[in-house]
């Protein structure tokens, strides 16, 4: 590792606990640096200020660490006046402009790394048996052996074949959000691309973001206690402590999990839009229904959960290293839901006898299209059942959906991973297979064995995607019972406890067990708000509350675990080590949350 990347590690740890920073940014043609002008954190020495360094995501996530952000264009800017272009990244990273010998340092081949041409790797895009090579940031890649894996697709990659990623990435701002990406790419640099033909890149680059509009321009205001991962798309979650405050979670504090730039219409757009139900590969054709005539369809109300597949991601990553937003516990919210019942809708546009449509038409499937490109898909049993719930839906919480969470219409399917409740939905289509693209049939959403750490060779066509959820819980508050006993270590103490348990496909959660000794013994909590449910149509949590006996450790700390059991009798499991992925997918292992036995 660089001593930039230390230096940067260090920026971004310090700035969560609230130093300052401020950098100022110069642009030259073939890099981006940006300038350490002044900074009140203790970890970096004197000598580290006033310097340039090559500009990186490691250095974005330092300056956006820094306060509340604001985004104009591609300029960050935090409440402390910290600014940064939100450029490319060079790889590697390494100081420049501190001497003149670190600046011709810079313009050497790294490692003599051989000068390749935007011609040479336009060359291998991947046809005719070719390799499939890419630039980005004055560096050529050969993604060959890693298209299979990208988490956003082969389709998605595949666009940027034998050429630049850097319009891509304009677009798909995700990859800034951590340093993942400069880490995978790192390992696939064959060559720097030539300076001639960067310098273009750039300004390519630099015309299409002075003539074209920001596609985040027009992003909605947010609050502020969420805990951001992501701005660009924006992916945040609940901090853990407001996620039991109701049993409906406020709009403003939902849960956000966004692939693109929030879709924006206009009032016309609004007042004329409609949806269209595409039954056309059973011979039925199209039907549009306009907002104004949905509201007049009899309207269905579901109290429902949603949960992001990857929720608890961050506990994967204790054992290794996976893909995708490190989710704590707080990808998860629930919401009353008001709309129109699928199985109403597509009886409207013509379908008479789904079973006849799904056994001797083979029409097995229902797709979603959003107005942002996603698309996904369910069975057409979910679809079609009368006790599925599946709504088309405008409403959220007794209000038009925020646009956040799909304004002017998406998708509920109860009891089904977060990603097949589509957002912003302009299309619904029967058809006989399922809904093409990466969240789809892509590695996205698929769960690989622990022993597969990529996709080369996996035939992901045989590996189903995520559909119903299983079982989970979670701590949201701890206490102790008697906040004016002091503990010694080895000593028992009574600790409350609070959170919520959920469990995917409609099943009733019928227990949560919690234990202060590590499994030792276990306290069956006290099921609350959502503990009478339909049975085989919970689609909502269950709140939950305990006084669990708990052994305080060396540190002085306490740790508390919880674990809930469904109708099913499906239990979660100790540990995630042995359900580890590498997409990091639906980590339900026992809950653990501590607490400081003393002050």
């Amino acid at each position: 590792m660089s001593s930039f990347h230390v230096l940067a590690s260090k920026i971004v740890a310090q700035g969560t606990m609230g130093s300052h920073l401020r950098v100022g940014w110069r642009r030259t043609a073939f890099t981006s640096r940006i300038r350490i002008i002044h900074s009140s954190s203790s970890v970096l020495p004197a000598q580290e200020t006033a310097k340039d360094y090559r500009y990186s995501k490691a250095m974005a996530a330092a300056v956006v660490a820094m306060g509340g952000i604001a985004v104009i264009n591609q300029t960050f800017e935090t409440s402390n006046n910290a600014k940064c272009d939100f450029a490319r990244p060079a790889i590697p990273i390494i100081p420049v402009g501190a001497s003149a010998e670190a600046e011709d340092k810079e313009k050497e081949p790294r490692g003599e790394l051989p000068i390749i041409t935007s011609a040479q790797v336009a060359k291998n895009n991947g046809k005719n048996g070719n390799p499939i090579w890419m630039s980005y940031g004055g560096y050529v890649y050969d993604v060959t052996h890693f298209v299979e894996s990208h988490p956003g697709g082969v389709e998605k990659i595949m666009l940027a074949a034998g050429g630049a990623i850097e319009p891509f990435w304009h677009i798909y701002r995700q990859h800034f959000a951590t340093d993942q990406a400069a880490k995978f790419m790192e390992k696939m640099v064959i060559g720097q691309l030539a300076d001639e033909d960067q310098e273009k890149i750039d300004e390519q680059m630099e015309l299409l973001q002075e003539t074209t509009e920001d596609p985040y321009a027009f992003e909605p205001a947010r609050n502020q206690a969420l805990k951001v991962h992501s701005e660009q798309p924006m992916n945040a979650e609940v901090p853990e402590e407001r996620l039991t405050d109701n049993y409906l979670t406020d709009p403003e504090l939902f849960f956000i999990r966004n692939h693109h730039p929030v879709p924006y219409l206009t009032e016309d757009q609004v007042k004329n839009y409609n949806v269209e139900i595409d039954l056309s590969a059973y011979g039925l054709g199209k039907t549009k229904i306009s907002m104004e005539d949905l509201k007049k369809m009899p309207k269905a109300e579901v109290t429902t959960t949603l949960q992001c597949s990857g929720n608890r991601r961050s506990g994967f990553n204790d054992f290794a290293k996976t893909s995708g937003t490190a989710w704590i516990q707080g990808a998860i919210s629930t919401a009353k839901w008001g709309g129109v019942r699928l199985r109403d809708l597509i009886k409207h546009a013509g379908l008479q006898d789904e079973t006849e449509a799904a056994e001797k038409g083979e029409m097995r499937h229902v797709r979603f299209h959003s107005l942002d490109g996603m698309m996904a898909s369910i069975g057409i049993e979910k679809a079609m059942n009368p006790y599925g719930d599946a709504l088309l839906c405008y409403e959220m919480n007794g209000k038009p959906l925020p646009r956040d969470h799909g304004f002017p219409l998406r998708m509920i399917v109860p009891g089904y991973a977060a990603v097949r409740n589509v957002k912003w939905i302009k299309k619904i289509e029967l058809a006989s297979e399922e809904a093409e693209g990466p969240w789809q049939r892509g590695l996205n959403y698929k769960i690989l064995p622990p022993s597969v750490t990529d996709a080369k060779g996996v035939d992901l066509k045989a590996t189903p995607s995520i559909m119903e959820l299983s079982v989970y819980s979670g701590i949201t508050k701890l206490e102790l019972a008697d906040s004016k006993t002091k503990s010694k270590p080895g000593e028992t103490v009574l600790v409350k406890a609070t959170g919520w348990a959920y469990a995917g496909g409609g099943r009733n959660i019928i227990r949560v067990d919690l234990s202060g000794n590590k499994g030792g013994s276990w306290t069956t909590a006290t099921l609350t708000e959502g503990h009478n449910q339909r049975y085989g149509r919970a689609w909502a949590w269950t709140f939950w509350e305990a006084t669990v006996p708990a052994t305080v450790r060396a540190d002085g700390s306490i740790d508390v675990y919880s674990k809930a059991v469904d109708s099913s009798m499906n239990c979660q499991p100790e540990s995630c080590e042995h359900t580890w992925n590498v997409r990091g997918l639906m980590n339900n292992s026992w809950f653990k949350k501590s607490l400081k036995a003393s002050p």
